[in-house]
């Protein structure tokens, strides 16, 4: 199928499997998978990219639910944001849900995929923390029907990156039963786009705190040492309880983890943050410290 549109992809695929999808990239090297499209399109109308080839992804039956997997969830990376916001999903995975529901309008939720979410590694992506907090695993497939795991953060932070011909198809994320906590700011740089964000998760089994600060920097922060202090004076066999002062410890802990004061001087001062950063930082803090109370209320 070809496309006369001015500037725009000389030929498009629509594979109905995933390793078919596969296969059409490793025949088309110069080709760009596109799911939903929201972040592709837009880079295509602003001049940053001109495809040469499209791999359409919409029409792959198998990546587009999700099923249970020993004590895990398995997620289609073609799941919409507005198929992850229902309750039924929200039953499943709360803080992915409420990230899904935060995700902009609903033509955006209705266009967008948790893959191209992950592929795309925008810092401002909302499921992005999520699943970094949930320790997510990709299942990423390959040609020849191979299959390889790689831990969601090892992929954001360019430590393991998807290789010719190779696309993500899964995301495994273990089920805790257990409260999880979404939370975002925005200002003005578009409808519903993260300045900072925080996802938490308790994990009562191991009677730890994971967290991941997402937005200010360009992959989630996971901000371990302030996990292991306040997972120390949770009270897990009292209702989870915590005294009040230790969640504003909390905040300021993961605000100060995330954004650090500046490097001191060659006099040994400290010089000031700026106020953007400050309040930056400021706002970190008041995320954490809500989704923590959250959590545990």
């Amino acid at each position: 199928m070809s496309t006369h549109a001015p500037q725009a992809a000389q030929a498009v695929t629509l594979p109905t499997t995933l390793d078919e999808a596969v296969a059409a990239l490793t025949a088309m090297p110069a080709a760009v998978p596109v799911a939903g499209g929201t972040d592709l399109m837009a880079a295509v109308n602003s001049g940053q990219l001109r495809p040469a080839a499209l791999v359409g992804l919409g029409k792959i039956s198998e990546i587009r639910g999700w099923q249970y997997l020993d004590g895990h969830a398995l997620l289609g990376a073609g799941l919409t944001h507005a198929r992850m916001g229902r309750p039924d999903f929200a039953a499943l995975i709360p803080a992915l849900a409420a990230a899904a529901r935060a995700a902009g309008p609903p033509h955006i939720r209705n266009a967008g995929t948790l893959g191209g979410n992950i592929a795309s590694a925008a810092p401002t992506g909302d499921a992005l923390p999520v699943l970094a907090a949930l320790e997510a695993t990709l299942i990423v497939a390959g040609p020849d029907g191979a299959r390889r795991e790689v831990p969601v953060s090892h992929l954001l932070a360019g430590m393991d990156v998807l290789r010719p011909g190779e696309l993500i198809g899964y995301v495994r994320v273990p089920l805790l039963h257990a409260p999880q906590v979404f939370l975002k700011a925005t200002g003005r740089t578009g409808p519903g786009r993260a300045v900072a964000s925080v996802a938490l998760v308790l994990d009562p089994a191991r009677r730890g705190v994971r967290c991941a600060v997402g937005a200010i920097a360009p992959m989630p922060l996971r901000p371990l040492e302030a996990e292991q202090w306040v997972a120390q004076l949770i009270d897990w066999d009292n209702n989870r309880a915590i005294v009040p002062e230790a969640l504003s410890a909390f905040g300021e802990y993961v605000a100060a983890a995330c954004i650090p004061d500046a490097a001191p001087e060659e006099d040994g001062s400290v010089p000031p943050l700026p106020p953007a950063v400050l309040h930056l930082r400021r706002t970190v803090a008041a995320l954490a410290r809500r989704a923590l109370g959250r959590a545990l209320s």
